[in-house]
């Protein structure tokens, strides 16, 4: 019940005009702000630069812009622009081509046709410059839209992306093997939206459990799955049960959040396990950090005495 009390609270948060202002007026001033311990800057010139440092430490990366929703047709056609060119400056960079792609940015709320043609469009430059897209999944409403979309473009030859699923929503094992009847790639995830009980697991218990039975049906029936989380004992279960069915570490990896378990990653990726880190950018910003805070509300007392303490 606590949990669920602190997603509602910081989603509520997320939407407060007056927290954002502030947000953005005093998260990215320095190196060492608040915000900068989740978000890895505003610019793909900084994401780039935190993507070659986590590199250095042998972790493998995924680089995650982060826009607001769109609600016009040409909202979403600049943002279908900007991620075009982000795919430019990470094949110039020379990183790891793998990055995610938001469909609410490229217009699924405006129009389901010309959101599966943005997506198109970046999934086309993406093939040529070698960049694998995963396909973020958002509130609950917006999953069958997600997949479908996704689906439609798997169907006619588009084979370098994958999709999220949390394991939150009580619908997700069947989507797991909805995804996997493709041939595709799953990000497994707990979830961090605010979700109604109707739709969603509201207890860890029962969101782990979830976690944990999706993780084995990925394992061995899924194409290179990546199983993301920061918790040792989903991590535990998940390298137990692959080595008790013979499964290669080659075969799957893991995936954490930039700023969350810096330890655990390193740690992970020194065990010989592919651990990719999702490295957040982007001017639009505060809801996520709001989310990373949902999930540790412990947190926000250090994000209240940073911002004093730049304001004086």
């Amino acid at each position: 019940m606590l949990e669920g009390a602190a997603k509602t609270t910081f989603s509520l948060l997320a939407g407060s005009p007056t927290l954002r202002r502030l947000a953005h007026r005093y998260g990215m001033r320095r190196e060492e702000s608040f915000a900068r311990r989740f978000i890895a800057g505003e610019t793909i010139e900084e994401a780039i630069h935190a993507a070659r440092a986590l590199e250095r430490e042998h972790l493998a990366i995924s680089l995650d812009y982060l826009g607001e929703p769109v609600s016009s047709s040409a909202a979403a056609a600049e943002a279908t622009r900007t991620y075009l060119a982000f795919i430019g400056e990470v094949q110039r960079a020379g990183i790891g081509r793998n990055i995610s792609v938001s469909l609410t940015q490229l217009g699924i709320d405006v129009d389901r046709a010309t959101s599966i043609d943005n997506l198109r469009r970046v999934l086309d430059a993406a093939a040529k410059a070698g960049v694998f897209v995963r396909i973020a999944m958002e509130r609950s409403t917006q999953v069958e839209q997600t997949l479908e979309a996704f689906e439609t473009l798997w169907n006619i030859g588009y084979h370098n992306g994958g999709v999220v699923i949390p394991s939150y929503l009580h619908r997700s094992a069947a989507d797991v093997r909805r995804v996997n009847a493709l041939g595709a790639s799953v990000r497994l995830v707990k979830g961090s939206y605010d979700e109604p009980r109707n739709v969603a697991f509201r207890h860890r218990h029962e969101i782990d459990a979830s976690f944990v039975d999706l993780m084995k049906v990925l394992l061995q029936h899924g194409t290179q799955p990546a199983i993301a989380t920061h918790d040792p004992a989903m991590i535990a279960a998940t390298t137990a049960f692959a080595a008790a069915q013979g499964i290669g570490k080659d075969r799957y990896e893991f995936q954490m959040l930039y700023g969350i378990r810096r330890d655990l990653q390193i740690s992970v990726a020194a065990e010989g396990y592919q651990c990719r880190v999702r490295v957040p950018f982007g001017r639009d910003w505060f809801p996520y950090f709001m989310r990373r805070l949902g999930e540790r509300p412990a947190n926000l007392g250090t994000v209240v005495k940073s911002i004093l303490k730049e304001r004086r």
